[in-house]
C-alpha cells in the first residue's frame, strides 16, 4: 500500500532544511512539466502579471509591504 500524503508530508518534514530544499525544488520541477512551449509559458506569465497589476492599480487588490510578509514569513518559521 503506497504511503498517505499524511505520512509523506511527517517524513518530509523530518528532513534536514538543504535535503527539504532539495525536495521542494524536485516537486516545483515536476509541476512545471507541461506540453506547452516556452514561448506559450513566457505569453500565459505575461498575461497574468499584467492582469493582476491592473487588479491593484484598480484597488481590487492591496499590496501588503515587504516588510511586512517576510516579518510574517520569519515568525512563521522561527
Amino acid at each position: 500500500m503506497a504511503p498517505s500524503l499524511a505520512e509523506i508530508e511527517k517524513d518530509a518534514l523530518r528532513l534536514t532544511a538543504e535535503d527539504r530544499a532539495r525536495l521542494a525544488v524536485r516537486l516545483l520541477e515536476s509541476l512545471e512539466q507541461t506540453t506547452e512551449s516556452p514561448e506559450e509559458i513566457e505569453k500565459l506569465w505575461l498575461a497574468t502579471a499584467e492582469r493582476r497589476f491592473q487588479e491593484l492599480r484598480d484597488g481590487v487588490v492591496q499590496g501588503i509591504p515587504a516588510q511586512k510578509v517576510f516579518a510574517e514569513l520569519r515568525s512563521k518559521f522561527s
